[in-house]
C-alpha cells in the first residue's frame, strides 16, 4: 500500500538534509557525499544511493546538485490484509544555489521526484541575515510545491499544491551555548488521501466488516514551534536537546523531543549518540472500524493518521582521513549511523489476526531498523 501524502514531507526534509541552505555570511565548502541508505520495517525494505556535490565559484556563489534514489519492496500490513506485494522505483533530482551578498545569504532550489503514479515539483527559497556581531541569524522561507497523484491501472492524474513558510533565529548566548527557535506553517490543497487505501466498517459478512475507499478533506493547514539548545562541554563534547510541536486542522497534535550527544576521539574519530521520542493523538475522521458503510462525510484508516508513539535510539561514528598524495583532496570522511525505532499504535489494529471479534485485534507494533553509510570529499 503506497504512501503518497507522505511525499511531500519526504522532499521537504531532503530539501534540507541533502541540499541545505548556507549560514548566513558563510558558503558552504567544495565537498562531494556518496551515500547509500536502507531500511527495513513493517515488511517493507526501502534503500539505495545518494550522490551529492557541492562547488563554489568565486566568494559569493555556491551550488549543489543531488541525485536520490528509493527503490521499495515488501508488504506492509495494509498490502497484507488489503492488496498483493508490490516493487516500485523513486528517483529524485534537487538543485539549489547559495548567493553571499555581505551577511546576507540568498538561497533557491529545485526539486523534481518521480515514480510510476506519482510526480511531484517543489521550488523553495530563503534568505538569512547575521546581525548583532555575528551573534544573531534570521532566516525565512518559503516552499511551493505542485505534485501529481496518479493511481496504477486507471488514467488517475488528481493535483496536489503544497505551500511552507518558515521562520528561524538563531542565537549565540553565550561561548558554549546555542539557540535556535523555528516556526513554520504548511498548506496543502488538493488530492490528500491514497488512492490505494480502504477503510473497514461492520457489516454482517462472515469476516464481521468489509472495505470502502479512504475520503479525505481536500485542504489541510498545519502550524509548527520548535526550539534547539546545544551545548559544548569542556573536554571537546556536545550535548543537545530539542523539543517540536504541531497542530493542525485534521486534529492532529504531536509533540517530539529528541536529545543527543557528540564526542570526538582518538583525534580522527567522531562518535554521537540521540534518542528521540514521538507522540501523536488521531485525526478527527480517522476510525479503525467504522459502524457502517458511509458512516461520515470523511473516512481515514491510514495509520500515520492514529494515535501512536514512538520510540528511536541511534547511534553513529565518523572516521575522518586526509590523503597526502593527492593535493586537491583537503580531506575525507567515512561516516555509518544506525537507527532503531519502535512504533506502538493506540488505535490501530493487526488484521492479521483472524477469528476474533471485530474490533478486538491486537494493536498493532511497527520494528524497523535504518542504517546509512556515506562517505564525504572536501575538495
Amino acid at each position: 500500500m503506497k504512501h503518497p501524502a507522505r511525499i511531500p514531507t519526504r522532499i521537504a526534509a531532503l530539501a534540507v538534509l541533502l541540499l541545505g541552505c548556507a549560514q548566513a555570511g558563510v558558503l558552504p565548502d567544495d565537498r562531494a557525499d556518496i551515500l547509500w541508505h536502507r531500511y527495513s520495517g513493517g515488511g517493507m525494505v526501502i534503500q539505495g544511493p545518494s550522490i551529492l556535490v557541492r562547488k563554489k565559484f568565486g566568494d559569493h556563489l555556491s551550488a549543489a546538485y543531488n541525485h536520490y534514489e528509493d527503490m521499495i519492496s515488501g508488504a506492509s500490513i495494509d498490502v497484507i490484509t488489503q492488496a498483493s506485494a508490490y516493487k516500485e522505483h523513486r528517483k529524485q533530482d534537487s538543485l539549489s544555489v547559495d548567493i553571499l551578498h555581505g551577511k546576507t545569504t540568498y538561497s533557491g532550489g529545485y526539486i523534481h521526484s518521480r515514480e510510476n503514479d506519482y510526480k511531484s515539483t517543489t521550488a523553495f527559497a530563503s534568505v538569512s541575515q547575521d546581525m548583532f556581531g555575528d551573534l544573531t541569524t534570521v532566516s525565512f522561507g518559503f516552499t511551493r510545491g505542485w505534485d501529481k497523484v496518479g493511481e496504477v491501472g486507471t488514467t488517475r492524474n488528481d493535483p496536489l499544491e503544497r505551500r511552507n513558510w518558515q521562520v528561524g533565529v538563531s542565537q549565540i548566548l553565550t561561548r558554549n551555548l546555542l539557540l535556535g527557535l523555528n516556526f513554520e506553517t504548511s498548506e496543502s490543497e488538493g488530492f490528500l488521501n491514497n488512492p490505494y487505501r480502504q477503510v473497514r466498517y461492520l457489516d454482517n459478512s462472515q469476516r464481521g466488516y468489509d472495505y470502502q475507499k479512504e475520503r479525505y478533506p481536500h485542504t489541510r493547514t498545519g502550524n509548527a514551534a520548535s526550539g534547539q539548545l546545544k551545548y559544548y562541554l569542556p573536554w571537546h563534547a556536545a550535548v543537545a536537546g530539542s523539543y517540536r510541536f504541531y497542530r493542525d486542522t485534521w486534529g492532529i497534535g504531536a509533540h517530539t523531543a529528541e536529545l543527543g550527544y557528540t564526542q570526538p576521539a582518538f583525534r580522527s574519530w567522531t562518535f554521537d549518540t540521540h534518542v528521540r521520542l514521538y507522540r501523536q493523538n488521531q485525526a478527527n475522521f480517522y476510525s479503525d472500524l467504522f459502524p457502517f458503510q458511509d458512516a461520515q462525510n470523511f473516512l481515514a484508516r491510514d495509520r500515520e493518521l492514529a494515535a501512536f508513539r514512538s520510540l528511536t535510539m541511534g547511534v553513529g561514528a565518523t572516521w575522518e582521513y586526509h590523503i597526502p598524495r593527492y593535493s586537491w583532496l583537503q580531506k575525507g570522511t567515512f561516516n555509518l549511523r544506525w537507527d532503531r525505532m519502535r512504533i506502538n499504535y493506540d488505535d490501530f489494529r493487526d488484521l492479521r489476526v483472524q477469528g476474533v471479534t471485530p474490533g478486538t485485534e491486537p494493536l498493532y507494533t511497527l520494528d524497523a531498523s535504518i542504517l546509512q553509510g556515506f562517505i564525504s570529499f572536501w575538495f
